[in-house]
């Protein structure tokens, strides 16, 4: 098995050179802070207005489509607002856009909630939760919220000595992606809690 060798910060791996893009990251994003009472959210959500489409069937069978507008996106769900309802427990079909020239997100999503104006929230519209993501799409949702901080991770350890030492560009992945996994466990910070700026 022939090994690449890499000399010189302009040929260190394609994974330094794809981290440096700027399209790569994704955008700053601005966090949702709504407090939702006792709803127990295990990723932070991002306050993001970017249209969902949404169907439900497919090909001849589809018998719903649809376009709202989300106020945040998370991982694991997203809120749109809407000034119609679907039943609680609904699974629909989603496409959106994270970033306007970016791929689209594709999921099978489920009604999870309603809220109406009167509620405490005061907003209209329908809470989703994501069941499902197609083609490895949650990779640019998770990005959305990830992308800063590995982008820092990874251009520190690309500098380090044990990183230089490796000479092939998948040995130097797989240690990267391990340090991650080692950092998560040793850290008192959750790498999904964005500091506010």
């Amino acid at each position: 098995m022939a090994k690449t060798a890499s000399k010189g910060p302009a040929a260190r791996d394609a994974l330094s050179t794809a981290l440096h893009r700027p399209d790569m990251v994704g955008p700053r994003i601005e966090l949702d802070t709504q407090d939702d009472g006792p709803e127990h959210r295990a990723f932070p959500r991002a306050k993001l207005s970017v249209p969902f489409v949404l169907w439900i069937g497919e090909g001849d069978s589809r018998r719903f489509s649809a376009t709202l507008q989300s106020t945040n996106v998370s991982v694991s769900g997203a809120f749109l607002r809407s000034s119609f309802f679907l039943p609680v427990g609904t699974e629909l079909g989603v496409r959106f856009h994270v970033e306007p020239s970016g791929p689209a997100v594709e999921a099978r999503v489920e009604v999870l909630r309603q809220e109406t104006e009167a509620d405490r929230t005061g907003r209209t519209g329908m809470g989703l939760r994501f069941l499902e993501f197609f083609r490895q799409t949650e990779v640019t949702l998770a990005r959305l919220f990830l992308g800063e901080q590995l982008r820092k991770f990874v251009e520190a350890y690309l500098g380090s000595a044990r990183a230089r030492s490796l000479s092939s560009e998948l040995d130097r992945v797989v240690d990267a992606l391990a340090a991650w996994e080692l950092s998560k466990v040793t850290s008192p910070n959750d790498p999904w809690r964005i500091l506010k700026p």
